[in-house]
């Protein structure tokens, strides 16, 4: 039986055809510019870099651009941490983010910030003092025990700042350019779609409230990809059927309410 692929690689490929949520992701591909005796091959893949250059719509009838690098990179090294490639670090990571939801669930946000900032002073303090002491015994000149710390260079370059500026541009005019997609109603059966994931939502956040949600949602997100890779063909399987049938339930709306089917077709 062949392996079963690398999630990081399905993540960089385009999606398959099916039940999606919008149909305008993914336009704008880079365009390849063939290099011509007037213009060098280093300013040709320059050119053709710059065609998909940008953080936002190329024009206003066109879908957002591709993520800044910033941003896959930050999503590749996510989806290291959700495939647990790394137990140790991961491992890290997972249960700083329970220790803090559980705190939050029976502390106050101000309560819990301040009872950590207590924590690690408390032990730096005391390492502080420990090493102090042990110095002045043993005679010893070692300085001090966080000069190496102390002395790393924690700032953000211009560069940094203007590409995470960039990637936070992004996805605040993704978001920006979907929501007026689905409020102002350009494609009927996404807004309706959305309608009802809001009447859904409305049940949920009757029986729990943000923080347990967030806690379940931490836990499904180191869980699931893991049983997904454990159990790919089953759970691809039902999927199929899944899908197969919200399509069959989709375009027999389509056919019946009026505008409702897409420009597409």
């Amino acid at each position: 039986m062949a392996a079963p692929p690398d999630p990081q690689d399905q993540l960089l490929q385009p999606a398959s055809p099916g039940f999606q949520w919008s149909g305008d992701w993914g336009e704008g591909e880079d365009e390849a510019v063939t290099p011509t005796e007037d213009m060098p091959k280093q300013q040709a893949g320059e050119a053709g870099r710059g065609l998909g250059a940008g953080v936002g719509p190329r024009d206003p009838g066109s879908g957002p651009a591709r993520p800044p690098p910033v941003a896959m990179e930050t999503a590749s090294t996510a989806i290291d941490l959700l495939y647990w490639r790394d137990i140790k670090q991961t491992g890290i990571v997972f249960g700083s983010f329970l220790l803090l939801l559980f705190s939050l669930t029976q502390f106050s946000v101000v309560s819990v910030v301040a009872y950590l900032a207590l924590a690690a002073l408390s032990a730096t303090i005391s390492f502080r003092i420990y090493k102090s002491v042990l110095q002045a015994v043993q005679k010893t000149d070692e300085g001090h025990p966080f000069k190496t710390y102390l002395e790393l260079e924690i700032t953000l370059s211009q560069e940094q700042m203007q590409k995470y500026t960039a990637c936070l541009q992004f996805y605040v005019n993704s978001t920006l350019h979907e929501l007026r997609r689905l409020f102002l109603v350009q494609d009927l059966v996404d807004s309706l779609k959305f309608a009802v994931l809001m009447w859904l939502l409305t049940y949920v956040g009757a029986l729990f409230n943000g923080l347990t949600l967030l806690l379940m949602a931490v836990v499904s997100m180191f869980t699931l990809p893991v049983v997904y890779v454990k159990h790919q063909a089953q759970i691809d399987q039902y999927l199929g059927l899944v899908r197969t049938h919200i399509n069959a339930v989709v375009a027999k709306i389509q056919t019946k309410i009026p505008g409702a089917k897409r420009h597409a077709e």
